[in-house]
């Protein structure tokens, strides 16, 4: 029987691919089942979200925070890596890689909001702009023509920008002893609204290219 080939393959840098070459060697030489590295994704995520929600009391978790959200990116990409390599790719591990992605959204941007350094509620909607987004990209791959990572707040760059708010809300504090406030705003409200602008445009191009996909399938037809 042929080997499983996923519908749909996240674009992803030769460079951070390149960091995992030896990890997925030495996972599939251990019989690592990609299952377990999905679920150590949402661990990681959750010990971001640990990070940010005490980091009010103990602001140096800013710092270590943004790295556990890159584990959690690290773990997303080695699971997809280890299952095509050792020949365990399938429909349900398609969706075992996707629901730990949303539960790690959701996670982390709720220890952002509850960390003491914003709004919370501008938290809870950047968690629900990250799903929106992850779900209108899924659109495509429903409706059978391709799932879309285009734009500019795709997963990555959501962790980015939060990385960015939180080492400068870090260094602020360091500088001043208190949180920056950009007019009402302090840095992480403006990154959170930052990742929801980037998601309402995210979401914007993503339905303009899969409906364009549609018309090009239907016009072939």
């Amino acid at each position: 029987m042929a080997q499983y080939e996923p519908t749909s393959r996240r674009p992803i840098g030769e460079g951070f691919r390149a960091t995992a070459r030896i990890a997925t060697a030495l996972c599939v030489r251990l019989n690592v089942h990609p299952d377990a590295i999905s679920y150590a994704s949402i661990v990681a995520a959750a010990i971001a979200t640990f990070c940010f929600w005490k980091s009010g009391l103990h602001p140096w978790l800013l710092f270590i925070a943004p790295l556990f959200c890159y584990l959690r990116l690290w773990f997303n990409m080695l699971d997809g890596m280890v299952a095509l390599a050792s020949g365990k790719a399938s429909w349900r591990g398609e969706i075992l890689n996707d629901l730990p992605d949303r539960v790690s959204d959701v996670l982390i941007f709720a220890g952002v909001a509850h960390s003491g350094w914003m709004n919370p509620f501008l938290g809870y909607w950047a968690a629900l702009f990250a799903l929106l987004t992850a779900y209108v990209g899924m659109f495509g791959q429903a409706v059978g023509v391709q799932r879309e990572f285009s734009g500019v707040m795709s997963k990555p760059w959501r962790m980015v920008t939060l990385h960015a708010g939180a080492w400068l809300t870090l260094g602020y504090f360091w500088w001043n002893h208190s949180a920056l406030a950009l007019g009402d705003l302090t840095i992480l409200d403006w990154a959170c609204l930052i990742i929801v602008a980037g998601c309402l445009q995210t979401m914007a191009i993503r339905l303009r290219r899969i409906m364009a996909a549609l018309q090009a399938k239907s016009a072939s037809h």
